[in-house]
């Protein structure tokens, strides 16, 4: 059994690395004691005094503070009061940036009762919410035909009380500063549930790689890496792959960094690395099979709606495959495609075969299939299924949908790209008693997989997510939120670095 003190401070938790140097069976072995602690323990995130479990004279000294004093001192009395100042001041700083604030609002509503049973955390999710570092810079390029090409490129280092900043890189024409804002935002919590020393980042550019020849994307990715490998490295910035940068961006990015820079990687572990491209998707099948355990249910037999068709996407189907459900579409630009009995190995590699060329569509798959359905039905949400996987864009999952699924029988929605699901919808889902992962949970398995290195395997990938499960399910009924995985995952990720901030002083 782990020790209190390791229980009770995330101060103590693996340190930076290390997991990724030592043996698979010991990784394995420290993940199934994490978990075996996440069931016996019942408060795994207080301290005696300045936890979420304080005294009422600690409560009364801060609750006397102002929040703000912008304009007069600004004091709240409930932790939904705080929450709402809170959103307030993430607005008059940063009104334009929609998602950015649709992030903070949804996060500080979860963390309300941490500001009831404390208010001193208040004061650090104020700090929380500005990020440390915002990198901003032009991204010049020359094209096949001789034509400068203009871009922007964008990251985000938004906390590293945990260790340095780690995240994705995302390149497509809808991220701007404000998806790439929010994203970052989120990383900080879904980092800091894995329970590794991880800051956390984002970034990419609103390039749009689908149209771009190959030798237009190396020109590109190495115009980029010339401006942001001034701000990364082993030891600072850790950049994995994200939306529209895979294991060829990744390697097209890594070789101008070693061309220009003397950092080098530590042994076992990763940096600017394509390995285990597969580790989001599958951390997610993962996580909804410990969620269906936990009802006394399985995969197998689960006829599971794909939304979207990137390589998470392709991942989700194909280890859905493995524990015997049943995928039955994938979307993209041009469409989506139904095989209602669904798809089976071989039509997943030809599918695979198509979008592995940049910038092919999912229509030429039905010249291949005779029993795939193309637009038909003209909505995807009306296919009839048991699970939904939204691993596209963002906000892809409204109310709508949400009541079209519900109608169908589908018993959940587990999302499978950041943000996929809407705030209405995600309480539309909880008012319908529908299952719901949410991807600060479900995406942690690309965090888990860049921090474990070489030593990383599927089976320590599954281990851990049931790990991260069974922890995240433990705090959401400490706050009275039973059930509410959404809820549960802020409030564990934010306790971890909150309580590590606390010691930092006003940085």
């Amino acid at each position: 059994m782990l020790s209190a003190a390791y229980r009770s401070s995330p101060r103590l938790l693996p340190a930076f690395g290390t997991m990724g140097r030592s043996s698979t069976a010991a990784s394995l072995n420290l993940a199934r004691a994490l978990s075996s602690e996440a069931i016996t323990t019942k408060k795994t995130l207080v301290t005696k005094e300045e936890g979420v479990h304080q005294n009422m004279k600690i409560s009364k000294t801060w609750r006397n503070k102002p929040l703000f004093r912008r304009q007069g001192d600004v004091r709240f009395k409930t932790g939904t009061e705080a929450a709402q100042l809170l959103i307030n001041e993430a607005m008059r700083r940063d009104a334009p940036l929609t998602q950015f604030i649709d992030s903070i609002s949804s996060t500080m509503h979860c963390l309300s009762p941490v500001f009831d049973r404390n208010p001193k955390y208040a004061f650090i999710a104020k700090t929380l919410m500005e990020p440390e570092r915002y990198l901003q810079f032009r991204v010049a390029w020359i094209d096949d035909v001789g034509v400068i090409r203009m871009n922007r490129g964008f990251r985000i280092q938004y906390n590293s009380t945990l260790g340095p900043y780690e995240g994705s890189l995302h390149l497509g024409s809808s991220f701007n500063n404000s998806v790439i804002k929010s994203l970052a935002f989120n990383q900080v919590f879904t980092n800091a549930l894995t329970g590794f020393d991880m800051g956390a980042a984002a970034g990419g550019s609103d390039f749009n790689p689908l149209d771009k020849s190959e030798q237009e994307m190396q020109r590109f990715c190495q115009s980029y890496m010339t401006e942001l490998s001034k701000y990364i490295g082993p030891d600072e910035d850790c950049p994995w792959m994200g939306e529209g940068v895979g294991q060829e961006e990744m390697g097209f990015l890594y070789g101008q960094f070693k061309r220009i820079s003397n950092k080098r990687s530590a042994p076992g572990r990763f940096f600017l690395s394509g390995s285990f491209p597969e580790a989001p998707g599958y951390g997610v099948v993962h996580f909804t099979n410990e969620m269906l355990k936990d009802k006394g249910d399985s995969l197998k037999g689960k006829r599971c709606l794909i939304v979207g068709s990137g390589t998470s996407a392709r991942s989700v189907a194909a280890k859905l495959l493995q524990y015997g459900a049943i995928p039955v579409s994938f979307s993209d630009a041009s469409g989506h495609v139904y095989e209602p009995d669904g798809i089976k190995e071989g039509q997943l590699r030809t599918i695979n075969k198509i979008k592995s060329e940049r910038g092919a569509l999912l229509g030429r798959y039905i010249i291949s299939s005779t029993t795939a359905h193309f637009n038909d039905p003209q909505d995807i949400f009306d296919i009839p299924c048991d699970l939904c996987f939204p691993c596209g864009s963002m906000d892809v999952v409204g109310a709508a949908e949400v009541e079209t699924l519900s109608n169908n029988g589908c018993m959940g929605v587990v999302e499978g790209a950041s943000a996929s699901v809407t705030d209405d919808a995600r309480k539309l889902l909880k008012k319908r008693g529908m299952m719901y992962g949410p991807s600060n949970v479900t995406l942690t398995g690309s965090a888990v997989a860049h921090h474990l290195g070489a030593e990383m395997t599927d089976e320590l990938l599954a281990d851990h997510m049931g790990r991260i499960y069974k922890e995240v399910k433990s705090t959401a009924s400490e706050f009275n939120a039973r059930g509410d995985l959404y809820v549960g995952g802020n409030i564990q990720g934010f306790l971890r670095v909150a309580n590590v901030m606390m010691g930092h002083g006003a940085v």
